[in-house]
């Protein structure tokens, strides 16, 4: 049996981040950074698969999972998700790590891979390509689109159940399997006005005013020298063929082509063991 997962809290400057972590002592290192509006628990039953004697990690970015929210007149940006990474190394003193991110996870791992070459030994990317900023005449528009959302109060919405929540996960998600949706709902959810309420901050779901343009974002990439590799499902985001071609091509040390196995955009929770295989093999040739 595996040592179970230890709750611990990690200080971002101030900023309270939830972290979970197994075999404190084990090796290699490996932190799991996990999609927009979710939480570690989203690598769950990725992580049952793992060998024992590694070091997991799994922490919840600010203002999602169990972690801190900002406080008045504070923003969420791109750069915060790099910085609770730094965090989360700093606190926990690990030297170098071997990264997993899922969607906005993923974008993550790669820019922090980047900026941060000598502590990044590979980055293991699950339905995620980088961020699609759009063209640079949207620049504008963003902005704009910034400002107006800052003018919407961040109401949270009550649902009535656990199992209400999770319906209304696969309404946005609608390749999420039941069984996920609950398992994601039951962990990212806590009492509110007789009901249930996500945890996540609703400042989330402004709209950043900047972003990366596509040259911009190539820069950044550019600068990653770990090894990279990435997993799609059949069913999950169908990018742009000319964009991930772009994207692939501008990555100097992807490893092999990429993985596709059956599922959606949160195919590890789907397929688990088969994930749960290639990021084993990955780390282990890496």
């Amino acid at each position: 049996m595996p040592a179970p997962f230890e709750s611990l809290t990690v200080d971002a400057q101030g900023l309270p981040l939830h972290v979970r972590q197994r075999n404190a002592s084990g090796a290699p290192a490996v932190l799991f950074l996990h999609g927009w509006l979710d939480h570690s628990h989203s690598f769950d039953a990725l992580t049952a698969h793992l060998p024992d004697d590694w070091r997991l990690v799994m922490m919840d970015f600010r203002g999602m999972g169990r972690s801190g929210h900002v406080g008045g007149g504070g923003t969420y940006h791109f750069s915060d998700y790099v910085l609770d990474v730094e965090s989360v190394r700093a606190g926990l003193g690990l030297d170098a790590v071997h990264l997993v991110g899922h969607s906005l996870g993923g974008i993550v791992s790669l820019a922090y891979a980047a900026a941060r070459p000598d502590a990044v030994k590979s980055v293991f990317l699950i339905e995620s390509i980088g961020p699609t900023a759009g063209a640079p005449g949207l620049a504008l528009q963003r902005l704009r689109g910034f400002l107006d959302d800052s003018h919407r109060p961040p109401n949270r919405k009550r649902y009535p159940s656990v199992e209400a929540a999770a319906a209304r996960l696969r309404e946005n998600n609608p390749s999420l399997p039941e069984p996920a949706a609950l398992h994601l709902a039951r962990h990212g959810t806590e009492a509110f006005e007789d009901g249930v309420a996500f945890t996540f901050d609703p400042r989330h779901r402004r709209r950043f005013g900047m972003s990366y343009d596509e040259a911009q974002w190539l820069a950044v990439q550019a600068g990653i020298r770990c090894p990279v590799r990435l997993l799609r499902g059949t069913e999950g985001l169908v990018p742009d063929e000319a964009l991930l071609r772009r994207r692939l091509d501008g990555l100097p040390t992807l490893a092999g082509p990429t993985l596709m196995l059956p599922g959606g955009h949160h195919v590890h929770m789907e397929q688990p063991e088969d994930v749960a295989r290639a990021v084993t093999d990955f780390v282990e040739k890496a």
